[in-house]
This record gives structure tokens, sequence and C-alpha cells, in this order.
């Protein structure tokens, strides 16, 4: 199993080629089920064109992306570019009943759309959180015009979670009412671009040369960490978007977050070295051989040279859970497009919590509402309301929607009065990073309330050039201050990207100036075709019906305890 690499002559003559104009890139998907005898055990999973791991995909800024979907599933589908903003095309977005209906099973979509960014990216599901169970790959936008940083050859980590049972199976456990919560849940075993964690095969150093390491967290519910003893990695990129260089000896990513850093090679090809990754969660209880679990590869610089071998153990355990790098957080990268910290015209408090309801189901919340599908897309209702669309009440009180206004500064603050991290997900934007702090006593409520002497987090703001990422992890007991203009008309989703916090209901929409995504966006004929042979609907409020009649809405569920 090869890491994925591309080499500075590739690039470079990609650059060259490419430079005139963009090209349209067309890759052919046919989503079915495969056999995957993973470690761990065999179990059915979902591939792309009979095969998992699903190749990754390479493009160049300023394409034209193709994606042809065929669904061979005998559920319906859909699949998201995480990052990737989808100015002008939000019904691209692929969050499905968000901004379009899932393909039906049998049928064919072909998504396409314009990439005008650069980075690191990833194309998973987003309908039944089918990338839990193998519907993801790295997406890698090269830069049309020479990268701000020079280097000669890259690497792709892809890293994911492996668990026994599909997704579907641990979510009806999680909500199951007679059952016990949260369910017993062994840790997952990690894949690397695919395979098991202890089974890649080398990446290859030579001397002197600098490498661009591409980091991706593809998992539904899990962090990882990376190190490379005996060499300096400097971060040069987050979700997409370019850092001033920060030199750090480890790194943590949450689930769907992205880093890039560079290596510079030795100038001798007298040892080899080992890459080292842990697999883990602060909610697994730590059970020696299973959580956390230990991986490591090597770094071959000559196939005779002797290997620098080290215990991971202890490197990888120095590097801090709480914190992107080694001694500090990502609020301290400094952007590199110098972009100051916005101004802030609304500021929104955001909660997020676990509730006990009244039918004995534990669910998540983002300020005491839990997220469940509308009767039509979300999008579509934005779209066909007029006037009305500013109501945010006419998606239904579970779309959980929040009306933005046209190019207005907005500052979210994100609370977790609670004993697990979110890895928070911004769909159509990437946002800055102003400041994590403490959360306020007066919040935490029930059971977390026993954590919280233990709350010593300091506040550390940002930058002056605050970093900007997609997906932050809000720490336990802490709040997390973000900004971004609502400047891509839409409908966006905002949720917890650990599969199963998203599958119990922590999401929330904003709609985003509405008047100006009417005069924007026209559904494709075959998207609305795919909603009503589906006997969705493709007209009207959230529950389907015209004007500000809700009926036929299921009542929202009421909360018994926190």
């Amino acid at each position: 199993m090869r890491l994925f690499s591309f080499s500075n002559l590739f690039i470079s003559v990609l650059l060259c080629s490419l430079a005139v104009k963009a090209a349209r890139q067309v890759v052919s998907w046919d989503i079915g089920y495969v056999y995957a005898d993973h470690v761990g055990g065999p179990r059915y999973a979902i591939g792309v064109n009979g095969k998992l791991p699903i190749p990754p995909v390479h493009i160049t800024e300023g394409d034209t992306f193709v994606l042809r979907v065929h669904n061979s599933l005998n559920v319906s589908t859909s699949i998201h570019a995480h990052g990737i903003f989808q100015t002008n095309t939000n019904h691209m977005d692929g969050a499905a009943m968000v901004t379009q209906c899932g393909i039906p099973p049998g049928q064919s979509f072909t998504y396409e759309y314009k990439v005008n960014q650069a980075g690191t990216f990833w194309l998973h599901g987003h309908y039944h959180h089918q990338n839990a169970d193998g519907l993801r790959t790295p997406l890698i936008v090269h830069d049309r015009e020479q990268p701000p940083y020079e280097y000669d050859d890259e690497y792709v980590f892809g890293f994911e979670d492996w668990y026994n049972q599909t997704y579907k199976a641990r979510l009806d456990e999680t909500l199951d009412p007679n059952g016990t919560f949260p369910p017993p849940s062994p840790a997952p075993n990690a894949l690397i671009n695919g395979v098991d964690g202890n089974a890649t095969e080398p990446i290859f150093f030579r001397p002197n040369r600098t490498y661009r390491i591409r980091l991706i967290n593809m998992s539904a519910t899990v962090w990882f960490k990376f190190a490379l003893p005996g060499h300096q990695m400097r971060v040069i990129e987050a979700d997409g978007k370019y850092s001033v260089p920060l030199e750090v000896n480890g790194i943590t990513l949450g689930p769907a977050q992205r880093l890039s850093v560079l290596v510079t090679a030795y100038d001798n090809v007298a040892r080899n070295y080992q890459y080292l990754v842990e697999v883990f969660a602060s909610f697994f209880p730590r059970i020696p051989g299973e959580s956390p679990k230990y991986y490591t590869g090597i770094i071959e610089y000559s196939e005779s040279a002797s290997l620098a071998a080290v215990d991971p153990i202890p490197i990888l355990e120095a590097i801090p859970e709480d914190k992107s790098f080694s001694g500090c957080t990502d609020a301290e990268l400094s952007s590199l497009d110098r972009q100051p910290a916005f101004p802030v015209d609304r500021s929104i408090d955001l909660v997020l919590r676990g509730a006990l309801f009244t039918d004995n189901v534990t669910r998540d919340i983002i300020n005491n509402i839990t997220y469940t599908e509308p009767h039509i897309p979300t999008l579509y209702s934005a779209l066909s309301l007029g006037s009305l669309a500013v109501d945010k009440d006419l998606y239904g009180i579970q779309s959980n929607a929040v009306v933005l206004k046209h190019n207005e500064y907005v500052e979210l603050i994100v609370h977790n009065p609670n004993t697990i991290p979110h890895p928070m997900h911004l769909h159509g934007h990437a946002f800055q990073l102003i400041e994590y702090g403490p959360v306020d006593p007066r919040i935490v409520l029930g059971s977390n309330r026993e954590s919280l002497g233990n709350q010593t987090a300091p506040i550390v703001r940002s930058s002056e050039y605050p970093m900007q990422r997609d997906t932050v992890v809000v720490p336990t007991m802490q709040y997390v201050k973000l900004r971004f203009q609502a400047d891509n008309p839409g409908v966006w989703l905002f949720h917890c990207h650990m599969d199963i916090h998203f599958g119990m209901g922590m999401a929330m929409t904003f709609i985003e100036a509405p008047s100006a995504l009417q005069n924007t966006i026209t559904i494709p004929e075959k998207m609305a075709q795919m909603c009503v042979d589906q006997g969705i609907g493709i007209f009207g409020n959230g529950a389907g019906n015209a004007g500000t009649d809700l009926s036929g809405l299921a009542p929202m569920p009421t909360i018994k305890s926190f």
C-alpha cells in the first residue's frame, strides 16, 4: 500500500501545463457495498467502483470538478466536499435534506462546481452518515500558481477509524430508549490510507529535500496524534488556509480537521526513522493495548540504513490531547493572508449539550433544540418562500435555523459545558479563531458539575491575524469565539463532526442572505426530480406546505433532564 505522493517534478509540470486555463476534471463513482476485511474482522462497508479504500482525488485550483455518481446502494446517498465553499453553487454542497434530496437507489447524479480554493480537503458521504462505513477519501486541490512555500514532494495521510459494527447499528444502540446510555462501545482501530495503521509502506525521504505532509482526520469519532521523531515539522496550512510557519514537535487532529506540515530531510542517508500515530478519544476508557492505540511507520532514507527506533508511547503521550500542537492551540497560528480580526455586527451564543427526553431517549442539542430533517430540503424552502424566507420559524423548529443578513459580520460564541469535546464544522465558510476560554460555571448542569472543579482552562486569544478553519474542536468545559462574514448566500449546516453526535441532533442551519440567494441559485431539473421520485416536496416551508402552515411537522420532543 503506497502512501500517496506527488513529486515536485509532477507538480511543476502540472502548474505549467494548466497555467493558461483551468481544466474540467471528471471522476466517476459507482457507490455500492463492498466486503472489507479490515483489522478487527470483516464486514460489509461502502466503497466506490467495487473497491475500498477509495482513491484520493487530485485537482487544481480553478478547475471545474465533475463527480458523476451512480447509487448502487439500497438507500439514498449524497457526497459533500468538506471545506469547499460552494460559492454560487450551494445546491452542490451535498448535505442531504439541507441542500438536496439524496440520490435514490439505482439513480445517477452529477455534481459539478468550480473550485477556487487550494489546500487539503476531503470527500465524504453526507446521508445516513455513510462516511463512517467507508465512503470517504482525500480531495487535494493543488495551487494553480506557485505555492507560497517551496517543497520537493508531498505525502497524504488519510486517517480513519474503523468499527466492527456499521454506523446504523451503533446509532440504533445509542438511541434505544430501553438500552443503557452510553452503550458499551470498544475503541475503534485505525486505518491509514485505508489499511491497518501498522501495515503501511514506507515513505521515502531524500537528502536535503523538503516534503509537504498533508494530514487528514477522516474519522467519524476519534482524534489522531502525529509525530516525526528526529525531524522538525513546520505547520503551513490548516483546513485549506495557509498559515505563517509554526515549528511544532507534535500534532493533534480532531475529526474532520486537516493540517499540512513541511519537513526537511537530513543531508545524509545514515539512518531511517519512524513516524508515529496515536488514535484516541478522551471519552474512551484507557485500556492498555485497546485505548489509546499506537501505530508506527518507516521514513526510509536508504534501504540498507539502520532504523532509529523509538518508543512511541512517551513521545505521543507528551503531545496534549486538548491542543492542536505540542505547546499551543490552533488559535495561536497566524493567517498568511494577514487578515485582521473581523468586526462584530452580530453575536450569537450557542450552547452544546446532551439531554434526556421524556421518551427516554438521550439526544444532543444546540440551544435546547435537537436537529431533525425537515420534510423538504431547507435550501428549497429558502428559494420558494419568497419574502417569508427571512422567518426562521418557517424552516421548522428542529431545523434549528438562524437567518443571517447579507455581508454582516457574525461572531459565534460556542459553549461546551460538558465532559466531551465537540469538533464543530461550518459548511460554506472558514471562520476566524478568536478566543478560547473557560466556560461560565452558571451554564454547567447536571452531572457535568462534578467536573467543574477541575476547570483550569486559561483564556487564549488569537494572534493579530487570526487563523481561519472550517472545523474547530470546542474543548470540554470551554468556549470558543469564531467570526466570519456572511458573504456566501446559501443554507449552511453547522454541526458536530462526531457522526454519532450529529445523528443525535447536534446540528443547526444558517440561512444566509435568503433574498440574495433567491437571485443566485436555480435548482436543476434533475435535482428536483430526485425529490419527486422519493415523494419529497420541492416547494414550501419546512413542513412542505405553503406560507406559514406548518401542520404535519412532528412536535419538538420535550426535555426531561440534562
